[in-house]
C-alpha cells in the first residue's frame, strides 16, 4: 500500500481521525496532505481585527493576536464566574469570554500572543467571541504549532469548529514528518521536460513554504497532478470508446434527407453546415459516434440534430431523442413533424424505397390504447424518429433496430437513464448530446472530455437582438409598473409575452408547509467546493478584506431571512386583477396534468392567449417566434446560464424581443452583479465562465453538481486552459502507447485512487 493510502488513524490515532473525517472528510494520508492550505499568513503581520465589524453573527473566524488585558469577576445573582480577555493587533481590539472558566487566567495573561477561533457574537455593539477555542504561541507552544510560526508563511487551513487550521497545520507536518519515498505519478521525462518537481516535494513546499514562489512552483505541479491524471481518465474512455463495434450509418443519396433538405425554406449557417459535415462523418464510421452538441440560444440545433437522425433513417436505423419534460417532448415532436411535412407521413419499413418515416411521441402520461400503438411502431421499425421522456427507457420499450440516441439537455439526466436507452441497440447506437447551455472549452475537455465536441456560435438569419434590463423594484417601484406597460405594448402591437416565476404557489395549501420562511440562500462563493467546506473556512480575518466572498455571510440582504420566492399561481392573479387586466392570460407550471399542458402550449403558440405565467418549464425547447416579452421575477433567485437559457425564449421571429429582470436586491450586491452581467452581453459563453466561477464545476469524473465533492482541489478549468490543453495532449500520447498504464505503475496507481467505484461506472457508462 502506498503511504499515501494509509488510514489516517495510524497516523493521528482514532480520536482525531474520527474529527479529521467527520469534519472535513479526510480518510488517508493522502487526503490530508491534499487538503491544501487556503491562504497564507505572512509571519509578523497583525490581523486587522477591526475588520470584524464587518462579519455577521455566528460567522466562525480565527485571529491571531497579543493578549492585553484579562479581567475576571463573579456573577452577583448565581455561582459562577466570567472571564474577560481582551486581545489587540495594535489597531483593533477584540473580547473573549469565558463562563466559568476562570482558571485558564493563568494561561491567558497580557503579552502573550496566540490564535484565537470562534463564532462572531454580539453584545453591547461590540463583537466578542463566546468560550473561542485558542492556541498560545510562543515558547511553550505545543511543538508542531511553534514549528508551524517558523516559517516565514503560515498556512491557514479550511477548517472547521471541531478541527482548527492550527489542528490542520499539526496533522499535515507529522505526515510530512514521516512521509518517505513516494510515488510519483508524472512519468520522469515529463516532469524534467517542463521542468517540475517531483511530488513530495511540491506536497512540502505547499504546506511549508519559505517564499510566495515556493507556493507558486508547488501550485502549478499540483495542478499538473490533477489535469494529467484527469486526462488520463478521459483518454482511456475514448479509446475504449473507439475500439467498440457499431453499424455504420453513412449518407445515401436520394434519400429523406435529401428531400428534407430541398424543402428547407432558408439555408444553413456556415456553422450548421460544418457541424452536420462532422456528425456525418462519426455516422459512417463503424465505431459509435459520441458527440457534444453545444451552442448558444437559437443556434439552431435541433435542426442539425434531426438531420444526423434523417442520415441514420436512410441507413436502415432508428433514433430516439430523449427530453427530460413532456412539454420539452411535445415541442420537439411539434417542431420537428412541422419540419419534416409530408415526410413525416411514410408508412413503409426502414431501408425502403418510400421516402418518409414515421415520427411517433412516447410519454409516460399517454393512454393506454396510444401507448400501445407507439410501442408497436418501434419494435417493427414503422417508426423511424422516436421522441419522448424517461418512459422511451422502460423495459417494455423496444426497438428494431436503433442506431442514434439524441440526449437534449443532457444535465437534467443521469448516467444510468442515458446508458438504458442506449442500451436498447443491437450493437451500441451512435449518441449525440445537446445543451442549450454553452460551455467553456476548458470545461468541455474535462467534464465532458470523453466525448468530441462541436460548437453553433453563429445565430440563422432572422433571428432578433434581445435587449435586457434589470428592473430594480424595491428601489424604484415605478420600474415595475413600467415593466407592466411594456408588456401592454407588446401585445398591442400583436405580440405575446412571457412572465416566470420561481415558485408554483399551491404549496401553502400544504398546512405543513404553510408559513413557513424561505431562508436567504447568501452570495455564491467562487472557490468553493476547492478544499474543505466553505462555511466554516477558519480563515484569518485578513482573508476578508482581500475577498470577502469567502465570508459565505448573507451580504446581499443584510437580513436573516427574505419573502418566499413569487408564485405563479400569485402572480398571475395580480396581474389579471391589475396592471394586465382585460388580457388573455394563462398559466403553465409542473404540476398540471400533461393535457392540460399541451392544451395551453397550444393556445400560445396559435395566438389565442397574450400572457403566459410559467415557471421554467419554458426554459428549453419551447418555440413561439411572435413572443417578444418577458419578465422574470424574483430574478436574484435564479442562476446566470438559467436567466440567459430563458431569455432565448423571446426575439425568435422577425422582432426584437425584450428581457426584464425583476428583483428586490439593492444595488451593489453579488446578486445584483449577476444580473448586469446577464443584461449587459448575450454572450452565452462568456455568462457561463460567470456562472462556473460562482458555483464551480462539478465533480468532474461523477454526477455531483456542485463543488462540493470535486476532484479537482487546486485545478481551476475555467482559468487554466493552457495547462489542461497541454496536459490532454501528454495524456493522449501515452494512452496510445501504454493503454494499460503497465509502464507507468504510479500513474495506474493515481488514476484508481481518483476513479472509486461510482466514478468509475460514470465513465464506463458515459
Amino acid at each position: 500500500m502506498s503511504r499515501l493510502d494509509e488510514p489516517l488513524k495510524k497516523l493521528v490515532g482514532d480520536r482525531t481521525a474520527t474529527v479529521l473525517a467527520k469534519s472535513l472528510k479526510l480518510d488517508t494520508v493522502g487526503d490530508l496532505l491534499r487538503h491544501y492550505p487556503r491562504r497564507y499568513a505572512e509571519r509578523g503581520r497583525l490581523t486587522d481585527l477591526a475588520s470584524l465589524s464587518d462579519l455577521e453573527k455566528d460567522e466562525h473566524v480565527t485571529v491571531m493576536a497579543e493578549i492585553a488585558k484579562v479581567n475576571k469577576r463573579q456573577f452577583r445573582n448565581r455561582r459562577g464566574n466570567l472571564l474577560e480577555v481582551e486581545v489587540t493587533d495594535g489597531r483593533g481590539k477584540l473580547t473573549l469570554i469565558f463562563f466559568n472558566q476562570g482558571w485558564r487566567e493563568e494561561e491567558l495573561r497580557p503579552g502573550r500572543r496566540g490564535l484565537f477561533a470562534g463564532k462572531i457574537g454580539r453584545f453591547n455593539n461590540a463583537i466578542q467571541l463566546s468560550q473561542p477555542d485558542y492556541q498560545l504561541v510562543g515558547e511553550d507552544a505545543e511543538e508542531g504549532v511553534a514549528d508551524m510560526f517558523a516559517n516565514a508563511l503560515i498556512p491557514v487551513y479550511p477548517a472547521a469548529a471541531a478541527m482548527p487550521s492550527w489542528k490542520v497545520a499539526q496533522c499535515v507536518g507529522m505526515a510530512l514528518d514521516t512521509l518517505g519515498e513516494i510515488g510519483d505519478p508524472l512519468p520522469a521525462e515529463m516532469r524534467e521536460r517542463r521542468g517540475m518537481p517531483d511530488l513530495a516535494r511540491a506536497l512540502v513546499e505547499i504546506h511549508r513554504p519559505q517564499t510566495w514562489a515556493d507556493v507558486s512552483t508547488a501550485k502549478d505541479r499540483l495542478k499538473w497532478d490533477e489535469a494529467f491524471v484527469l486526462q488520463i481518465a478521459l483518454a482511456r474512455r475514448r479509446r475504449d470508446t473507439r475500439a467498440q463495434p457499431a453499424v455504420a450509418r453513412p449518407r445515401r443519396a436520394d434519400g429523406i434527407l435529401d428531400a428534407f433538405d430541398a424543402r428547407l425554406p432558408f439555408e444553413l449557417t456556415d456553422g450548421q453546415k460544418e457541424v452536420c459535415a462532422e456528425i456525418e462523418t462519426d455516422l459512417s464510421t463503424e465505431h459509435p459516434m459520441h458527440r457534444l452538441l453545444q451552442g448558444e440560444v437559437g443556434a439552431g440545433k435541433t435542426l442539425v440534430a434531426l438531420r444526423g437522425m434523417l442520415t441514420v433513417v436512410d441507413a436502415g436505423g432508428q433514433t430516439a431523442l430523449l427530453a427530460p419534460t413532456e412539454v420539452l417532448a411535445q415541442q420537439h415532436y411539434r417542431s420537428i413533424v412541422e419540419m419534416l411535412g409530408p415526410l413525416a407521413e411514410g408508412t413503409g419499413m426502414l431501408g425502403g424505397s418510400e421516402i418518409g418515416t414515421k415520427v411517433t411521441l412516447l410519454t409516460g402520461s399517454m393512454g393506454v390504447p396510444a401507448r400501445r400503438a407507439a410501442l408497436l411502431d418501434l419494435v417493427t421499425g414503422e417508426a423511424g424518429i422516436a421522441i419522448g421522456t424517461h418512459a422511451l427507457i422502460e423495459d417494455k420499450v423496444e426497438f428494431h433496430d436503433l442506431g442514434l440516441v439524441v440526449v437534449d439537455e443532457q444535465h437534467r439526466f443521469g448516467v444510468e437513464q442515458r446508458d438504458a436507452l442506449r442500451s436498447k441497440g443491437k450493437r451500441p447506437p451512435h449518441l449525440l448530446v445537446m445543451t442549450a447551455t454553452p460551455i467553456p472549452r476548458t470545461v468541455a475537455m474535462t467534464v465532458f472530455g470523453d466525448l468530441e465536441t462541436s460548437i453553433l456560435a453563429q445565430l440563422p438569419s432572422g433571428r432578433s437582438p434581445i435587449a435586457t434590463h434589470v428592473v430594480p423594484a424595491k428601489e424604484k417601484p415605478h420600474f415595475l409598473d413600467r415593466a407592466w406597460q411594456r408588456v401592454r405594448e407588446e401585445v398591442d402591437n400583436g405580440h405575446q409575452a412571457y412572465v416566470v416565476c420561481p415558485r408554483i404557489g399551491d404549496e401553502e395549501d400544504d398546512p405543513k408547509k404553510a408559513g413557513k420562511k424561505t431562508k436567504a440562500k447568501g452570495k455564491p462563493k467562487a472557490n468553493a467546493g476547492k478544499a474543505g467546506k466553505a462555511t466554516a473556512e477558519d480563515l484569518p480575518p485578513e482573508a476578508y478584506l482581500d475577498d470577502p466572498d469567502d465570508i459565505g455571510a448573507d451580504a446581499d440582504t443584510g437580513a436573516d431571512e427574505r419573502r418566499p420566492p413569487l408564485a405563479v399561481l400569485d402572480v398571475a392573479a395580480m396581474l389579471e386583477a391589475g396592471p394586465l387586466a382585460g388580457l388573455r392570460i394563462a398559466v403553465l407550471h409542473g404540476r398540471m396534468t400533461p393535457d392540460d399542458k399541451d392544451d395551453v402550449m397550444r393556445r400560445f403558440t396559435a395566438g389565442d392567449l397574450d400572457v403566459l405565467v410559467a415557471t421554467t418549464v419554458i426554459e428549453v425547447g419551447v418555440n413561439v417566434p411572435n413572443a417578444t416579452a418577458m419578465v422574470i421575477m424574483d430574478a436574484d433567485r435564479f442562476g446566470v446560464s438559467q436567466l440567459h437559457q430563458l431569455r432565448g425564449r423571446v426575439g425568435r421571429g422577425s422582432a426584437p424581443g425584450l428581457t426584464l429582470l425583476v428583483s428586490e436586491m439593492p444595488g451593489g450586491t453579488s446578486a445584483r452583479e449577476r444580473l448586469d452581467a446577464v443584461a449587459a452581453t448575450l454572450d452565452g459563453f462568456e455568462l457561463s465562465r460567470i456562472d462556473l466561477e460562482q458555483r464551480r464545476e462539478g465533480d468532474v469524473l461523477g454526477d455531483a453538481q456542485s463543488g462540493s465533492r470535486s476532484s479537482l482541489r487546486m485545478l481551476e478549468v475555467v482559468r487554466d486552459e493552457d495547462l489542461i490543453v497541454a496536459a490532454r495532449e501528454e495524456a493522449g500520447a501515452i494512452i496510445e502507447t501504454d493503454p494499460e498504464l503497465t509502464g507507468h505503475p504510479d500513474l495506474r496507481s493515481a488514476l484508481a485512487s481518483i476513479l472509486d467505484d461510482e466514478r468509475a461506472e460514470y465513465l464506463d457508462k458515459g
